[in-house]
């Protein structure tokens, strides 16, 4: 239990629930829940730049990562066409991969197949059940996916100023404002509390923030003395009590709640906001296509990691269609920016490609 190690480490009630957040951040748990300090130490292997445990902003926001990338990939010959969707994987009489078929019927021929689309996707959606094992279906139908993100977008003319540490007279950044600023987060009863909520169908009374404000280390996201606030929130259920969908009276009404926490803290948050965009669990699956909202995929949980990720026997990239391989978040291990899913399985497609 994430609560059990924190206890064990630390005497402030808000320092160990600042740490859980990074314990239960985009996971329906709690810091209760058996194998939630599993995640936190997810989010601190890494490195950055040589120090361990530590992230970064992304110049430019997230899409310029991706640019950096595409722009690695095509300098050595590789060819992306975006906005061109997968309608199924192309299958040889013997079953294997043999390239895609998109929705507007042209086919990319190919002997390899790396997908970093969900397993529910890759596996459901875009290859034929019969060419499947039953209890890889099964499995693959089974993954908890569960979601309790709300991710809102927010444009602001001026900086926030928390009551906790005002601004300078002159509205620059300070160096909390470079940071990641967990609000609701004063003691770990309260990360529970908000959990129970929406086990129970109803979005968190007091959700988990994560505040981040890009634009006060990356000015050219936002006009001079303006910016961009980013919000994950938790918890909100995909579906709500009593089966209700998430309808613009939800969404605003959640998003509210939100905005009176941070009121709270930072006094005329709420008249600084000029726009907001407020994507709940199902619209983080439509628009990203990320299994029930999920941003990792399916859930870390300790039954659907390591050698079970995607599922039992299938941890090493490969998949039941030969030449087709698992590349993204549902993958080992697991998501977040750092890269490693992606690397591991091109390395094992590489190795089978000199077979081929």
């Amino acid at each position: 239990l994430l609560g059990q190690i924190l206890d064990h480490w630390f005497e402030s009630e808000p320092l160990k629930a600042t740490l859980a957040t990074d314990a239960v951040i985009g996971a329906m748990a709690s810091p209760h829940t058996p194998g939630s300090g599993y995640v936190l130490l997810h989010h601190v292997m890494g490195e950055l730049e040589g120090r361990r445990g530590a992230w970064g902003y992304v110049e430019g926001g997230m899409g310029a990562l991706s640019q950096a990338i595409a722009r690695a990939a095509t300098a050595r010959g590789a060819h992306i066409f975006a906005e061109k969707a997968v309608c199924h994987v192309l299958l040889g009489s013997d079953g294997e991969a043999q390239g895609v078929a998109l929705q507007d019927g042209t086919e990319v021929r190919s002997k390899l197949v790396l997908s970093n689309a969900s397993p529910q996707i890759t596996f459901l959606e875009l290859i034929p059940q019969e060419k499947l094992p039953k209890n890889f279906v099964q499995r693959i139908q089974q993954l908890d996916t569960r979601s309790p993100v709300t991710k809102i977008n927010v444009a602001v003319d001026r900086l926030p100023s928390f009551l906790a540490a005002p601004n300078a007279r002159d509205g620059q950044p300070l160096p909390h404002h470079q940071c990641s600023i967990h609000l609701n987060c004063e003691g770990t009863q309260l990360l529970h509390q908000a959990f129970t909520e929406a086990a129970h169908g109803h979005p968190s009374s007091r959700p988990m923030i994560e505040l981040c404000i890009p634009s006060a280390l990356d000015p050219g996201l936002a006009p001079p003395g303006c910016h961009v606030v980013s919000l994950f929130t938790q918890y909100t259920p995909s579906v709500l009590a009593g089966g209700r969908s998430w309808d613009e009276q939800a969404r605003n009404a959640y998003a509210d709640t939100v905005f009176d926490c941070i009121e709270d803290y930072a006094p005329g948050f709420k008249a600084s906001v000029i726009g907001r965009d407020i994507l709940t669990p199902p619209d983080l699956e439509r628009i990203f296509g990320l299994p029930g909202g999920n941003i990792f995929h399916g859930g870390m949980s300790l039954d659907q990691l390591y050698f079970a990720r995607p599922a039992p026997c299938y941890s090493g990239y490969r998949s039941p269609v030969p030449g087709l391989y698992l590349c993204g978040s549902g993958a080992h291990p697991g998501g977040g920016v750092m890269g490693a899913a992606g690397r591991n399985a091109a390395q094992v497609a590489i190795k089978d490609f000199r077979h081929l």
